[in-house]
């Protein structure tokens, strides 16, 4: 019983389990979370056990232990009492419209039902588990103190609830197996970051190198177009930031992620046109609301986004208004999330439908908790052919910020890659977490100008800004944002510049910023940072291969 808490208690403190417990709460509660208005009966093999709610809440809220509550807890260490109590009560401040939309798309639903094998009534009936579960989610989001697990079993709609212990420690050992890779790959890069940090000459003085973090000495205005492509009857509204600079400069597009917008990267914008860059920032129709349904959208998104990057530019080109401004010879494109997926695109990756049809068949899928490659076998509801090869010789450098990629490229896909590339991962990522999507497929770039950075504390979500002010702006809770998106950003910053300085606009005087030297100079204890320029392949392999 210990072995098992502990293993449970490691995995309560990733940041990574906030995401997946904010829709999957009782799951990692265990037998002593999944509580009923009156009691919880948890069944292994042929025993079972109950509890009632009354003592688990005022051992939650005062530290009292009752008698029944007692004989569980003497297996517990008194460290371990301690964050059993925090994780009853310690709320994930998930809105309940992101959480009932969620729950409504097929990968909700798909999550519930494996769920559901574990957790269900007395009477076993799974549609009135799925529903029971799914309700008591939202009703716990809606409380004031926010979604609990105390919450969550509190407004469970059943008299009773049934916990499988067996299937529950079996979805704990798969969540356990996916973030013991995760050490072990970023645990790789920090190895590799120290040796890379090593060959930097002594004599080298990082602290003579200019902030980058600080805003540039252009001045630039902003305005909004707005383009129409009939063929695809798209509307693209789109903000471009022009810095007050008399000969052509060179051209960063930021392409945003799902359920966000323009304004979620006003931040990288401004920062990038202080410096002399133009700045193109487009709004994606159909993903550019925190309407968490638009995942319904993405595979059509997959082939729309490139697309309305290469129309956008191809407007820019032959609009005499900007003919003497923009250099549209020399883009680099910043893309964070599905807007990630655009840029290595643009870059020459292509889809990899053969990888997908191997990875996604339904064996896989009933196994798998890597929320990534759900979405990314979406992919196969769309045709494969060359449509989908989307390069763009334009795109002469790329950042991807916590893309997905490990099958909806696979390797084949990303070797094809021949332009600069930066790849950001964050280590606390659940969408799109970092062993299997980020640094597993660094190794697979065969091109040398390549770059690993690494958020160690960071999210999915770290590095978007904060956006406008709109009703379709939900707000994202703290535990899901890490734990400094502020230095998150402020890296993206520090980082960026000198990597389109360096690729785009031509300036080799920028390199020494990309090094893990200047990486771990800036590094700060909130949120560490780690960038390395290569990891062989069975470096990151002997941690995070299936």
């Amino acid at each position: 019983m210990n072995s098992f808490f502990g293993k449970w208690n490691r995995t309560l403190k990733k940041s990574w389990v906030l995401l997946v417990l904010s829709m999957l709460l009782p799951t990692f509660g265990l037998s002593y979370s999944a509580l009923t208005a009156q009691r919880i009966y948890a069944s292994y093999s042929i025993l079972e056990y109950s509890i009632p709610i009354a003592d688990l809440e005022k051992f939650a809220k005062n530290g009292v232990v009752d008698e029944e509550l007692a004989f569980y807890l003497q297996f517990l260490k008194p460290n371990q009492q301690q964050e059993l109590r925090r994780a009853l009560i310690t709320p994930i401040k998930v809105h309940p419209v992101a959480v009932s939309q969620f729950l409504d798309t097929p990968l909700g639903e798909f999550l519930l039902h494996r769920l559901t094998a574990a957790i269900k009534t007395k009477s076993h009936q799974p549609k009135a588990g799925f529903a029971a579960l799914r309700s008591a989610l939202i009703l716990a989001a809606q409380e004031p103190d926010g979604l609990t697990l105390l919450n969550v079993v509190r407004k469970y709609p059943s008299s009773s609830i049934q916990i499988d212990l067996a299937r529950t420690l079996k979805i704990i050992a798969e969540v356990g197996k996916m973030l013991d890779k995760t050490n072990g790959a970023v645990a790789a890069v920090s190895q590799q970051e120290a040796k890379e940090a090593a060959t930097i000459p002594s004599l080298f003085n990082l602290s003579q190198l200019p902030d980058l973090t600080s805003q540039g000495r252009f001045g630039f205005t902003k305005q909004t177009l707005k383009f129409f492509e009939p063929a695809r009857a798209r509307v693209l509204v789109t903000d471009i930031y022009l810095p007050n600079i008399a000969t052509k400069v060179p051209v960063i597009l930021i392409s945003h992620g799902l359920g966000t917008d323009s304004s979620n990267f006003q931040y990288l914008a401004t920062h990038l046109a202080s410096y002399g860059f133009a700045v193109v920032v487009p709004n994606y129709p159909g993903s550019d609301t925190k309407q968490l349904r638009s995942l319904l959208e993405i595979p059509a998104q997959l082939y729309h986004q490139p697309l309305d990057v290469k129309y956008i530019l191809n407007q820019l080109q032959v609009n005499a208004k900007f003919k003497n401004q923009l250099n549209l010879q020399q883009v680099g494109v910043f893309g964070q999330s599905l807007g990630a997926h655009t840029a290595l695109a643009l870059a020459g990756a292509k889809i990899n439908f053969e990888q997908l049809k191997r990875d996604c068949n339904q064996k896989v899928l009933k196994q798998t908790w890597n929320l990534s490659l759900l979405l990314q076998c979406r992919a196969l509801t769309v045709r494969g052919d060359e449509k989908y090869y989307l390069h763009d010789e334009r795109v002469k450098a790329v950042i991807a910020v916590n893309p997905i990629t490990s099958s909806i490229f696979g390797e084949a896909g990303l070797r094809q890659i021949q332009a600069p590339v930066m790849i950001v991962a964050s280590s606390d990522d659940a969408i799109a977490p970092a062993a299997y999507e980020q640094i597993l497929p660094f190794s697979w770039i065969a091109n040398s100008r390549k770059y690993l950075v690494l958020l160690k504390g960071g999210t999915h979500f770290s590095i978007i800004g904060e956006g406008k002010e709109s009703a379709e702006q939900v707000a994202l809770p703290l535990g899901l944002v890490g734990d400094d998106p502020q230095q998150a950003r402020r890296y993206m910053n520090a980082l960026s510049l000198p990597f389109f300085k360096t690729y785009v606009a031509g300036m080799p005087k920028y390199s020494p910023y990309l090094s893990a030297a200047y990486a771990r100079s800036i590094s700060s204890q909130t949120m560490g940072l780690s960038l390395i320029q290569s990891l062989t392949r069975t470096e990151p392999c002997r941690h995070c291969s299936e």
